[in-house]
C-alpha cells in the first residue's frame, strides 16, 4: 500500500518497440501546490522557490528508463487558476497518466481535490488512465494534511499515493517512475494506435517548439 516500492514491482512481460513510445502526463490541482516546480525539478533536476503562476499550460519532454523501457514523457503542466478551466478539454485529452497534486501545508488544497477528480472524470477520454495523488511541500513544518489522509483518500478512489518535496527533491523521481511502471502494465493505454496518430503541441513559444519540433507521437 502507500507509494510501493519500485524493486517490488513485477517486471513487464511483454516486448515493446520502445523507440516509438510517447506518453502523455498531466500535473493538476490547485493553484500554488508546487506543480511547476515538481516538473522543473524532475526535468531539470532544479528547484526555483518563485516560480511564477503558470499562465495556460506549460509543456516539458523528458526522455526516461523504466525498468528496463525507455519512453519519452510529453508532461503538461497546467495552471490551477479558476480562469484558466476552460482549457481543460484541450489538454485532457489523450493522457494515459494524471498527477493530481496538493500541498500538505495547505487543507484547502487538499478538501478542493473531488471537483479536480470530477473534472477528469468529465474530461479524460482513457478511463483506464493511471491517476496518482501527490501530497508535496513536505519539506515545510506547518503540515496540514497528515500522510494517512492522503493515504486513505488516494485508497478510497484507486489512486497511486506518494508524499513529494520539490524542494529537496524526495520521491519526485519515485512519483514519475511509478506512474510510468504502471502505465506500462496496462497495454490498452498505449499498444493501440500508438505510432499511427500524432498530437499536435500547441506551439506557445519557440521553446516548447524546439523540445519536441512540435509533433510527438502520442495515442
Amino acid at each position: 500500500a502507500g507509494s510501493g516500492h519500485l524493486a517490488a514491482t513485477p517486471r513487464l512481460g511483454w516486448e515493446m518497440e520502445a523507440s516509438g513510445l510517447t506518453l502523455k502526463l498531466l500535473l493538476i490541482g490547485d493553484s500554488a501546490v508546487g506543480k511547476s516546480s515538481l516538473l522543473l525539478r524532475f526535468t531539470d533536476g532544479s528547484f526555483e522557490p518563485c516560480l511564477k503562476p503558470t499562465i495556460g499550460v506549460d509543456f516539458k519532454v523528458k526522455k526516461m528508463v523504466v525498468d528496463g523501457h525507455a519512453v519519452q514523457l510529453a508532461i503538461w503542466d497546467t495552471a490551477g487558476q479558476e480562469r484558466f478551466r476552460t482549457l481543460a478539454p484541450s489538454y485532457y485529452r489523450g493522457a494515459q497518466g494524471v498527477v493530481l497534486v496538493y500541498d500538505v501545508t495547505r487543507k484547502d488544497t487538499f478538501t478542493g481535490l473531488e471537483s479536480w477528480l470530477n473534472e477528469l472524470e468529465t474530461y479524460i477520454n482513457k478511463s483506464n488512465a493511471v491517476k496518482m495523488l501527490v501530497g508535496n511541500k513536505t519539506d515545510k513544518p506547518d503540515r496540514e494534511v497528515e500522510r494517512r489522509e492522503g493515504l486513505q483518500f488516494a485508497r478510497k478512489r484507486s489512486l497511486l499515493f506518494i508524499e513529494t518535496s520539490a524542494k529537496t527533491e524526495d520521491g519526485v523521481q519515485h512519483a514519475f517512475e511509478e506512474l510510468v511502471i504502471k502505465i506500462l502494465q496496462t497495454p490498452d493505454l498505449w499498444d493501440k494506435n500508438t505510432k499511427k496518430q500524432g498530437f499536435q503541441l500547441m506551439e506557445s513559444s519557440q521553446k516548447e517548439k524546439s523540445l519536441c519540433s512540435a509533433y510527438c507521437p502520442l495515442s
